[in-house]
C-alpha cells in the first residue's frame, strides 16, 4: 500500500521512491461533488477503490508514465490541454508526441504496453490554459500553462489548498526533461521563470521531491533544477573547443550515461543537443561550419 500524505481536500499517494521515474505520485482531489484524479501514474494501480470511484481524471501532461493506470478507468472522463490532447487519444499521436523513428516507436510500443498498461483515451476532452473545475464545497483547481517538457505541460493547483502539482518540473537531479517532438528548450526557461511565480504554498511534483511545504526550500531545488540548462550549455561547448558533427555530439551524450541504452535515449539526446545547438548558436556562441559540423567560437 502507497504511503499518503494529506492536504485538506487533496491526498497524495507516494509511488516508489517518491515517485521516481518509471513511477510518479498520484494526486487525488476530493470535493463535495466530484472527485478527480491527476494523472495516473503506475502507484494508481496500488491503490484500490479511492482511485476506481473518480469522477474525472485531468492529466498535467501526457506520457506513458502518467497514463499507467487509465486503464482502470474507462468511466472516467479524461482531460488534457489541448496540446497534447491527440497523444492522449492515440497510439498515432503519441508516437507525433515523442517523435521518434519507426524502430524506436515499435520498440517504444512494447515497453509502454508492457511497462504501463498503455491504453490510448479516443474519448479524451482538451483544456486551455485558465481552465477551471469547480469540485464543489469550495474546492477548486485551475489549469496553468506551462509548456517545454511538452507542448501542453500543465500546472494543476488546487487554489482552496494553495497546493500546486507542477508535473515533471520535478525538481529532479536530472534536470528539466526536453527530448521529444514538442519539447521546447526556450519555453522551458520561460516556464521555470513562471512556475515560482504560482500563488501557493506546497508544491507537489510527479516524481523525486514529492511535496515540498517551504517556499526557501522550493526556490533552492527550482534554481538548481533550472541550472541543469545552463550547465549542459556548458558541457556542449566544452565539446566544441574541436569541431563535432550533431551525431557525434548525439553519440558522446549529454543527458544519460554511456552504457544506458533504452531505445528512445540517442533520439533525446539528438533533440535536446540540437535545442542548445540553436540557441548557442543565436547567441554567437558557436559558428556551424561548411561541413555541417559545429564549432565554438
Amino acid at each position: 500500500m502507497a504511503s499518503v500524505l494529506n492536504f485538506g481536500a487533496v491526498r497524495v499517494h507516494l509511488g516508489e521512491k517518491s515517485g521516481k521515474y518509471p513511477d510518479g505520485n498520484q494526486l487525488i482531489v476530493q470535493g463535495a461533488d466530484m472527485r478527480v484524479a491527476f494523472d495516473t501514474p503506475e502507484v494508481a494501480n496500488r491503490i484500490g477503490p479511492e482511485l476506481d470511484t473518480v469522477d474525472l481524471v485531468i492529466l498535467g501532461h501526457v506520457h506513458e508514465d502518467h497514463m499507467a493506470g487509465l486503464h482502470r478507468l474507462p468511466h472516467a472522463p479524461v482531460q488534457v490541454h489541448e496540446a497534447d490532447l491527440a497523444a492522449a487519444q492515440s497510439w498515432d499521436g503519441l508516437c507525433q508526441h515523442y517523435g521518434y523513428p519507426t524502430d524506436v516507436l515499435e520498440a517504444m510500443h512494447a515497453i509502454v504496453q508492457k511497462d504501463f498498461h498503455y491504453q490510448p483515451r479516443p474519448d479524451a476532452t482538451g483544456y486551455s490554459d485558465g481552465a477551471l473545475w469547480d469540485l464543489g464545497g469550495g474546492v477548486r483547481v485551475r489549469a496553468h500553462h506551462l509548456p517545454g517538457h511538452t507542448a501542453g505541460h500543465c500546472a494543476l493547483v488546487v487554489e482552496s489548498e494553495g497546493l500546486a502539482f507542477i508535473g515533471d518540473i520535478d525538481l529532479s537531479g536530472f534536470g528539466p526533461y526536453y527530448g521529444d517532438a514538442t519539447s521546447n528548450l526556450s519555453d522551458f526557461r520561460r516556464t521555470l521563470k513562471k512556475v515560482a511565480e504560482l500563488d501557493v504554498r506546497i508544491w507537489a511534483t510527479s516524481h523525486h521531491k514529492a511535496v515540498i511545504t517551504d517556499r526557501a526550500q522550493f526556490l533552492t531545488d527550482l534554481a538548481r533544477f533550472a541550472g541543469k540548462i545552463d550547465e549542459r550549455s556548458a558541457q556542449l561547448l566544452a565539446y566544441l573547443q574541436t569541431p563535432h558533427s550533431l551525431d557525434e555530439l548525439v553519440d558522446r551524450r549529454l543527458l544519460y550515461p554511456q552504457g544506458y541504452d533504452v531505445p528512445f535515449v540517442p533520439c533525446a539526446e539528438r533533440y535536446t543537443i540540437g535545442m542548445h545547438l540553436a540557441e548557442l548558436q543565436s547567441q554567437g556562441q558557436i559558428q556551424a561550419l561548411d561541413d555541417g559540423r559545429f564549432w565554438a567560437v
